[in-house]
C-alpha cells in the first residue's frame, strides 16, 4: 500500500511538469487556456511505456519540429503571422456541440460483428438499452458528415443501416458493396467506402449512398485513414500489404505510396488494380481467424500491419497504428515519410485524440492495454491495463473527456476507462465480436468519418 501510494504521489509531480514541458515545446504560452471542464489526460508512468518498450521512441528522421511547435508550419505566402499554435481539433472540446445534434440523447453504439446485431447503451447509467439485428458483420458505427445519422457498415451484408441519433433506433439499409469502413471529404461532397476486400476506395453520394466512382488501390486491405490540415489529402493504411497511400481527393490520383517494410516513398511509376488479397487474408476477413492468442504471442498475418490513422493535433505529422509493429509510426504530413516509430504494446490498434488536444490514447489488442503518448513529447507517458488481460479495440472518447469507451473484440465486452486516472470503470456484457463502437454525439462541427473523426 505504501509503494502504491508513493507512485500516486510521483504521478502528481510529474503530470505538471510534462504538462509545463510541452507547453515550452509547443509555444502554448500564447494560445488560448483549456475549455472549461476539461479533465486531465491520463496519469504519468514513471517509467513510461509498457513493459521494456517504455520511452523507446526513434527520434524524426528529418530533424522536424516536436508536434505542438507553431513554427513547424511555414505561414502561406501573404498570410497573416500565426499568434498561437494550430490545433485541427480545437472544434472538440468540451462543451461545444454543434446545433446539429441538439437533443440527441448520449448513447454509445456498438456494432458485434458476429452476433450481426448493434447494442445501445446509456454512458451515463452503463445500462444496456436495446440490442437490435442488422445485415452480416457490422463493423464499424459511423456518424454522418452532416451530424444527423448514423452508418453502420455491414462488411458481408453489403449494405449500410442507417441509425437515427435521436431515437436510437435503425432505419432501412441501404446497399453498397463491401462497406469495411466509411469516411466523408471534408467539403461534405461524397462519402469513402473503405472496400477492403476488393481493394477499392468507392466515392458514393452521401445522403442516397449511389456509387459516384471508383478508384482500385495499389495495395492490399484499405480500411482507416484520416486527412492533411489543408484536407486535400486522404492518408489511408493497407493492413495486408504493409502500406500507406497518399490520395488526392479532389483530383482522385494516387500522390505516394509508403511502404512500411523499409520506409520509402513511392510517387512514381505506382500500379493501379494489379493487388489481390491472399486466401489466408481473405479468410481473415471473412471469419476474423487472427485470434487474440495469435496476437498475444506475435504470431501475424504480415511483419506490418497498418491499422487506425490520426493527424497530430498542430498537423505536421500522421500518427499510424501497426498491429504487427506493436507501436505507432510516424509519418511527415507534408513530406510523406516516415520520420519515427513509437513502441506501445501488443496489437497496437485503435488511436484517440484527448479533448485537451495533449495527448494520443492507443488500445494495444493484444496486451489488453492502452498506452497513452504524449504529442510534445512523442513518447508513452503512461500505460492502462486491464485487469485480468483484454483486448482492446475501436472505440472513442466522451463528449466531456472523461471516458474512453472501447470494445472487446474478442471478449464479447465493452470496456470504459476513466482518463483521470486510467482506471477501468466498467466492463460491460454486449454481443460477440464487439468492433468500432461510437461514442455519439460527440463535439465538432462536422465528422470525417470513422467512428468519430471531427474537424
Amino acid at each position: 500500500m505504501q509503494r502504491l501510494r508513493s507512485r500516486r504521489r510521483r504521478h502528481a509531480v510529474l503530470v505538471p511538469l510534462i504538462g509545463l514541458a510541452a507547453c515550452a515545446l509547443s509555444a502554448c504560452g500564447g494560445g488560448p487556456a483549456p475549455a472549461p471542464g476539461s479533465l486531465p489526460a491520463g496519469r504519468a508512468s514513471a517509467t513510461g511505456g509498457e513493459g521494456p518498450y517504455g520511452g523507446m521512441t526513434s527520434a524524426p528522421a528529418d530533424g522536424s519540429a516536436v508536434p505542438g511547435d507553431a513554427s513547424a508550419r511555414p505561414a502561406r505566402p501573404g498570410a497573416a503571422p500565426r499568434t498561437t499554435p494550430m490545433d485541427v481539433y480545437a472544434h472538440d472540446r468540451p462543451g461545444m456541440l454543434s446545433p446539429a445534434v441538439a437533443g440527441f440523447p448520449e448513447r454509445v453504439y456498438v456494432p458485434n460483428s458476429e452476433s450481426d446485431t448493434v447494442t445501445v447503451i446509456d454512458p451515463r447509467t452503463y445500462q444496456v438499452l436495446r440490442t437490435f439485428k442488422v445485415d452480416r458483420r457490422p463493423q464499424h458505427v459511423v456518424p454522418s458528415w452532416d451530424l444527423k445519422t448514423l452508418w453502420v457498415n455491414n462488411n458481408d451484408g453489403n449494405s449500410l443501416t442507417p441509425i437515427d441519433p435521436m431515437t436510437g433506433k435503425p432505419g432501412k439499409p441501404v446497399s453498397v458493396d463491401d462497406p469495411y469502413n466509411l469516411y466523408f471529404t471534408p467539403d461534405g461532397r461524397n462519402a469513402l467506402v473503405m472496400a477492403e476486400r476488393e481493394n477499392r476506395l468507392d466515392f458514393l453520394d452521401p445522403h442516397t449512398m449511389r456509387l459516384q466512382h471508383s478508384m482500385h488501390m495499389p495495395c492490399r486491405g484499405i480500411n482507416h485513414a484520416d486527412f492533411t490540415v489543408d484536407e486535400k489529402t486522404f492518408l489511408a493504411s493497407c493492413e495486408f500489404s504493409g502500406h500507406l497511400v497518399a490520395i488526392d481527393i479532389e483530383a482522385r490520383k494516387i500522390r505516394a505510396v509508403i511502404d512500411l517494410a523499409d520506409g520509402t516513398t513511392q510517387r512514381k511509376g505506382i500500379q493501379y488494380g494489379t493487388t489481390r488479397n491472399s486466401r489466408m487474408e481473405r479468410d481473415i476477413m471473412a471469419h476474423d481467424r487472427m485470434g487474440h492468442d495469435s496476437m498475444r504471442h506475435g504470431r501475424m498475418l504480415n511483419a506490418n500491419m497498418p491499422q487506425d490513422v490520426k493527424l497530430s493535433p498542430d498537423g505536421t505529422t500522421f500518427y499510424i497504428a501497426d498491429m504487427a509493429k506493436h507501436g505507432v509510426w510516424l509519418v511527415d504530413a507534408e513530406k510523406l515519410r516516415v520520420t519515427g516509430f513509437i513502441k506501445t504494446g501488443q496489437g497496437a490498434h485503435g488511436l484517440y485524440v484527448s479533448r485537451d488536444s495533449q495527448v494520443l490514447y492507443v488500445s494495444n489488442r493484444g496486451a489488453g492495454s492502452v498506452t497513452v503518448v504524449s504529442f510534445a513529447l512523442r513518447r508513452p507517458i503512461d500505460t492502462w491495463r486491464i485487469p485480468g488481460g483484454g483486448s482492446p479495440d475501436m472505440g472513442g472518447v466522451s463528449a466531456d473527456g472523461s471516458r474512453l469507451w472501447l470494445s472487446g473484440r474478442y471478449d464479447g465486452v465493452v470496456y470504459v476507462f476513466d482518463t483521470g486516472n486510467g482506471n477501468l470503470v466498467r466492463k460491460i456484457n454486449v454481443g460477440a465480436g464487439p468492433h468500432g463502437l461510437a461514442v455519439y454525439p460527440q463535439p465538432g462541427r462536422y465528422s470525417l468519418g470513422h467512428t468519430g473523426i471531427f474537424r
